[in-house]
């Protein structure tokens, strides 16, 4: 989807997880489109050189996610408010993933991706929501799921649960909002290359086993993800409600594997 450098503009985005990654990517293409943007992410020091370098429409907020509270998520909201004057988009896309057999998974771990990616979102969404009904002129969440949602990883438990949550989340929220004006949809990721992924991908084993299971032959770009949550947070969505769009390469609509360029 080609960048239009006044699609959003005077809108103020909030990204959560926009350190680095998605939640990066996703910031610096709605900056690029006109927005103000709001990052959050645990890591302060990169979200500081990341606002530094984005310039005056730009601020941030640290923030564990993992011990959030709905106090601590209207501070945050309140906050955007305070700098730019309100909220305009959301993208809920802060999330994390632990690797583990089911039987030796740990509570401690499983609880832990909960609160992160699906309890979260949930707290940071209804305080927006509410920002934006008393704005008074709707807006467009975006939530980060993932193809996890629909296929079983049997290293991933925690993950695939809570990207179904993400899900179902997604859906209930943009049934509950749309008499506002607030639409909600999803993105569905498949294997993006961000900074986990790659180190995920550093054997040839390893590519091999997510390749053989993409048709386009390779991995996805954090811009190609972007691209998508611009374009459901735009007017160019006015009618998607509700939807989970999955940029995957085609691995969803897969039913073996593909041969693999070595």
């Amino acid at each position: 989807m080609a960048m239009q450098p006044n699609k959003h503009q005077d809108k103020v985005a909030l990204v959560t997880g926009a350190a680095q990654g998605l939640g990066l990517a996703c910031a610096e293409r709605l900056h690029a489109e006109g927005a103000r943007v709001f990052l959050v992410d645990v890591q302060g020091d990169k979200l500081n050189d990341q606002v530094a370098r984005l310039g005056e429409r730009a601020a941030c907020w640290e923030s564990d996610l993992s011990t959030l509270t709905r106090a601590m998520a209207d501070d945050m909201v309140e906050a955007a408010r305070d700098r730019f004057g309100g909220v305009d988009i959301l993208v809920n896309n802060a999330g994390i993933m632990h690797i583990d057999d089911f039987v030796d998974f740990p509570e401690d771990a499983f609880d832990r991706t909960q609160r992160i990616n699906v309890k979260a979102p949930f707290l940071i969404g209804q305080a927006v929501a509410k920002l934006m009904i008393a704005q008074g002129r709707g807006g467009a969440i975006v939530n980060m799921s993932s193809i996890n949602a629909l296929l079983a990883n049997p290293r991933a438990v925690a993950y695939a649960v809570s990207k179904g949550g993400m899900r179902q989340l997604t859906a209930v929220m943009a049934v509950s909002l749309i008499p506002h004006g607030i639409r909600g949809n999803a993105i569905g990721p498949g294997t993006i290359m961000t900074e986990l992924a790659k180190a995920a991908l550093a054997t040839p084993e390893q590519r091999h086993m997510v390749l053989s299971r993409t048709p386009l032959g390779r991995c996805g770009e954090p811009s190609e993800v972007a691209s998508v949550a611009s374009f459901l947070a735009s007017d160019d969505a006015s009618y998607i409600v509700g939807q989970t769009i999955y940029p995957d390469g085609g691995r969803l609509v897969l039913n073996y594997v593909v041969p693999v360029e070595e």
